[in-house]
């Protein structure tokens, strides 16, 4: 898998937090689902994000906007806009008044349709994801809290497909919307890297080159493998100065630290998530045993995984 694909791995659309909004302006959404990252693009008419820091991003019809949470933000019609919808977990509609309308403003039932608007109203299409990883960690640290994607640079149809499902009502759908989720968050992303103006992580620039892009394959493929400087030069056909000057150029880190880094996020993550020993993850990841994965874990994390993991669970 390509590190692209590896720290999305860790992401994936909700069950029942995709959304589509009929609102009539003016209108304001107080976005509180604690999701760590939502999707919305304008079906029709038009939004702004604005989030309780920063400036606020106006998405035009077709517009894909990636947001990080979990921290509460507003989407509306106009940036003064006071917020008279509070948006919780599940899709629930809260009024300023804390009357709960979720029911009442469902078009239909067993749909995701909201409607607080008539037919000629701003339709929004949202949706939530968790992130399970803490490699996933690694892709959010490099975006904005607000990602805008213009249309015509979500180079995929995977948008109009989102928008076709969005007017079935037929059995799976909302396994199909889920996935075509996810999909949009890929498309999304790979648009925004891409953009004239992008200054992408070191490790997506280099994922083209053809021997630095063959050396991250090969890491994220096989982590636990042996790896040397000079082996990774030799699977790439090239010498050990020449690919160890390029990879430190187009990454922005020495292959030696890139890879130490890459299998201690892997370590965090399965430290979180599974109840494997510290021995087997050791293994797991290309320690030779508990001992070698605590030395570097505390030397870059700070702390030890018995620690970290004991931290999480208090």
């Amino acid at each position: 898998m390509d590190p692209l694909g590896d720290l999305l791995d860790g992401v994936r659309a909700r069950t029942a937090a995709f959304c589509r909004s009929v609102l009539d302006p003016p209108w304001s959404l107080r976005i509180c689902d604690e999701a760590p990252l939502g999707l919305a693009t304008p079906v029709r008419g038009h939004a702004w994000i604005v989030p309780d820091e920063g400036e606020p991003t106006l998405i035009e019809t077709g517009d894909v906007a990636i947001v990080q949470g979990p921290a509460p933000y507003t989407v509306a019609d106009a940036v003064a806009t006071t917020p008279t919808v509070f948006v919780h977990p599940g899709n629930r509609l809260i009024t300023a008044d804390g009357e709960d309308i979720t029911a009442a403003t469902r078009l239909g039932p067993g749909t995701s349709t909201l409607g607080l608007g008539s037919g000629s109203a701003t339709v929004i299409a949202s949706g939530s994801y968790q992130v399970s990883s803490f490699v996933s960690g690694r892709l959010l640290a490099t975006l904005p809290p607000v990602v805008h994607v213009p249309r015509d640079q979500v180079p995929s149809p995977i948008m109009d497909l989102l928008y076709a499902e969005m007017d079935r009502d037929e059995p799976g759908q909302q396994v199909v919307l889920d996935r075509l989720l996810d999909l949009a968050l890929i498309a999304a992303l790979r648009g925004w890297f891409a953009r004239p103006a992008a200054d992408p992580p070191g490790w997506y620039r280099a994922h083209g080159d053809p021997c630095v892009g063959h050396a991250l394959r090969a890491i994220h493929e096989e982590p636990s493998r042996q790896w040397t400087v000079a082996g990774l030069a030799a699977a790439t056909g090239v010498s050990r100065a020449a690919f160890a000057r390029r990879f430190t150029t187009l990454v922005g880190q020495p292959p030696m630290t890139y890879l130490t880094h890459w299998r201690l996020d892997l370590a965090a993550a399965s430290l979180r998530d599974t109840e494997a020993t510290v021995s087997s993850i050791a293994r797991q990841v290309g320690y030779a045993n508990a001992f070698a994965l605590t030395v570097a874990f505390k030397r870059v994390r700070g702390t030890t995984p018995q620690r970290f993991r004991a931290g999480l669970a208090a």
